[in-house]
């Protein structure tokens, strides 16, 4: 009688587990679909555009080699393996990570075992009496996700993984393509400062020209005067530039994870500055979607706030709680296994809440808000993304025209700056005129230079802004679209 007491109530059990897990059916909360977004079709900024080849857009190749530095390319793999930036985004994605595995957990029941030794004394109707008691327990429990709850919060955990990925990833990025920026902006200075190196030794030859002729009675002292506040004034000039140039070092020692008494970065010669203005390929707007990591960012937090929605509504159902347990228990070590000392248990428990004063609700109000607002950061995120790279295309564009127009400015400076000082010498025209014309050649030189500087800069800008070269895919689980059309590269001046 006792053992069919005991089978009805373990099959009752079983039969209200099983129509619960029926009943449940799928995981509460809508299910996840990306974001509606139709990037255009093209770029508004065009060009001299063509197809690119295969390999102009090896994501496996670092871009920042294009530069064909090889002090850049050690200075960037510095960073990579130390720059403090990348060690939080990289502690920060271990951490999401456990996140989702412990969310991971919930699908698991939980096991338990304990024992326990006792001694009590009691007093009872024949005089005190000493008893021991010693039990050794195991247990088990489990919650079965009838209603998703555990799913969704998967869901959120891998989406909220995936997102700190692309962060790191996001990061890497960040702090390469600053690196690459400030790097070669100090090599810029270093052509602006040996400009002024081959600048300041003409106005010496000037002064040392107009001191021979004011020697000779030809002119006066204040073309003297004149040539001599050219020179210091250039000198000036130089020196300040010392100042720029150190705060880029000291900045590029901050990224690889130095100190700046800790970085050193020799001058090179002026015919060995070799910087060039590398090829970019550049994709169409759709491809911005899977190849920027703070767009993809962006899409797996919206996923995660999706699941996270599912999470809240669970709450509104019950929970079902399987529990069993087993051992023995007896005041005596030696009889634990004889069949008297053999306990179990086996139960199971449905709970849920009736009234909570509208706290679900509201929970789920601000599931369904934190999602609009992540959607809506999505598309955000993407807005700007296409903004970064429409500039970047139009700077890249602007420069290489005006880059045109200043090497034509130079070369007529130059001229009127032989002319001037030939004149000069031959006595028909003044020194303010020989100043005119070196100033002008001066400045349009100058001009060259940084004008190449703001190119090589936006180059490494454009290659930030178009992912350089991630791919949404490596989040791995990601949902990725699939483009079939083809890259393309532009060729204007230069670029």
């Amino acid at each position: 009688m006792n053992v069919n007491h005991h089978f009805r109530y373990a099959v009752l059990t079983t039969t209200l587990a099983v129509t619960l897990l029926a009943l449940g059916g799928c995981a509460s909360g809508p299910d996840y679909e990306r974001p509606a977004f139709s990037p255009p079709v093209a770029y508004k900024e065009t060009g001299p555009w063509k197809l690119a080849q295969p390999t102009d857009a090896d994501a496996n190749q670092p871009w920042w080699t294009r530069y064909g530095d090889a002090d850049l390319d050690a200075l960037v793999a510095q960073a990579n393996a130390a720059s403090q930036d990348i060690r939080m985004a990289e502690a920060q994605y271990r951490q999401a990570r456990a996140a989702a595995q412990l969310a991971r957990s919930g699908f698991a029941p939980t096991l338990g075992a304990g024992v326990s030794v006792g001694r009590a004394r009691t007093q009872t109707a024949g005089g005190p009496t000493t008893a021991g008691s010693n039990a050794l327990v195991l247990d088990a429990s489990w919650e079965p996700d009838i209603w998703g709850h555990v799913q969704r919060s998967v869901e959120a955990g891998e989406a909220a993984e995936q997102a700190s990925a692309a962060d790191l990833a996001a990061a890497r990025l960040s702090i390469q393509a600053e690196l690459v920026q400030d790097y070669l902006q100090l090599r810029i200075t270093d052509a602006q400062k040996d400009l002024f190196v081959h600048t300041t030794q003409e106005y010496r030859r000037a002064l040392a020209l107009t001191r021979s002729q004011y020697a000779a009675g030809i002119v006066t002292r204040g073309d003297v005067a004149l040539a001599e506040t050219q020179l210091q004034s250039s000198n000036a000039q130089a020196i300040d530039l010392e100042v720029q140039r150190t705060q880029l070092e000291h900045a590029i020692a901050i990224l690889t994870g130095r100190a700046p008494a800790d970085l050193s970065i020799a001058a090179r010669p002026p015919d060995a500055i070799g910087l060039t203005l590398p090829e970019v390929p550049a994709g169409l707007p759709s491809q911005l979607l899977e190849r920027r990591p703070d767009i993809a960012s962006a899409e797996r937090r919206a996923a995660a706030a999706n699941a996270g929605i599912g999470v809240a509504q669970s709450a509104y159902f019950p929970n079902l709680v399987l529990s069993a347990s087993g051992g023995f228990a007896n005041a005596n070590f030696s009889p634990w296994f004889d069949a008297p000392s053999r306990i179990w248990s086996l139960g199971a428990a449905l709970a849920g809440t009736i009234f909570d004063g509208g706290a679900r609700r509201a929970q789920t109000d601000a599931a369904v808000a934190a999602y609009d607002t992540s959607v809506a950061q999505y598309k955000r995120t993407v807005l700007i993304g296409l903004q970064e790279v429409e500039d970047d295309l139009a700077a890249l564009r602007v420069l290489a025209e005006e880059r045109t127009v200043l090497d034509a400015a130079v070369s007529a400076a130059r001229v009127a700056e032989r002319a001037s000082l030939a004149q000069y010498r031959a006595g028909t025209a003044t020194y303010l005129a020989v100043v005119t014309s070196q100033t002008l050649l001066f400045a349009n030189q100058r001009s060259a230079v940084q004008l190449l500087g703001r190119q090589l800069v936006a180059s490494a800008a454009l290659v930030k802004a178009l992912g350089g070269g991630w791919n949404a895919a490596e989040l791995g689980g990601a949902t990725v679209p699939a483009h079939t059309s083809p890259s393309v590269i532009s060729t204007a001046a230069g670029f």
